[in-house]
């Protein structure tokens, strides 16, 4: 299934649908401020097996994000910061930005890197914090471009018409808030100094 939602005015009942679907255990792939990305709820550890498959990770191996609808909620899911680190959360967010951080209890250590640490997200998208929202919690997500992609035809992970062709089979909806970027997110790691350790879309000074 493939549903249409405007960033400019996310339409309150087709929001409801998805994060009801959410809720309810299945996958779905929406917009973000850069590429679409898989997302299902965060206790729903099969579904996540399921997006796993999809991104071509091995299960035990692989590293997710959480979506969040604004840095207040992702607070809820992490280790105290510091005024340094809240001070760049607060510059970027939202934006195309994935923070690693210290995660706390909340967060099952399933999704916790090694270390203890996760990704955070909080994009500039109103359809995906619309859902977020809704949903109540934040979202395990991965972008839709799989592991070793070339990126030679970023239309793939670009078009929402291409990604339901590709995927629509294997999640519960494609939301298709129009074209996307071909950029990722830019990673910063804030566990010991700031450290960006993947440029992407994002761009800030440290």
């Amino acid at each position: 299934m493939i549903t249409r939602i405007y960033e400019e005015n996310p339409n309150p009942r087709e929001v409801r649908q998805v994060a009801s679907a959410l809720r309810d255990g299945k996958v779905a792939i929406i917009p973000t401020d850069t590429l679409y990305a898989f997302v299902c709820g965060i206790e729903h550890r099969q579904a996540v097996d399921v997006i796993a498959r999809m991104k071509g990770y091995n299960i035990k191996q692989a590293k997710y994000a959480l979506m969040c609808a604004s840095l207040s909620q992702a607070s809820e899911y992490l280790r105290p910061l510091d005024k340094p680190t809240f001070a760049l959360l607060r510059q970027c967010l939202p934006g195309p930005f994935t923070f690693i951080l210290e995660a706390n209890g909340n967060v099952p250590r399933t999704y916790q890197n090694a270390n203890r640490t996760i990704g955070i997200r909080v994009p500039s998208n109103e359809v995906a914090r619309a859902i977020i929202e809704d949903v109540g919690t934040p979202l395990v997500c991965t972008s839709v471009r799989p592991l070793g992609d070339s990126g030679d035809e970023p239309e793939q992970y670009t078009d929402p018409e291409l990604i339901h062709e590709r995927f629509g089979r294997q999640v519960h909806v494609v939301v298709d808030g129009g074209l996307a970027t071909d950029e990722v997110s830019t990673v910063i790691d804030c566990t010991a100094d700031f450290v960006i350790t993947r440029q992407g879309k994002g761009i800030v000074e440290i």
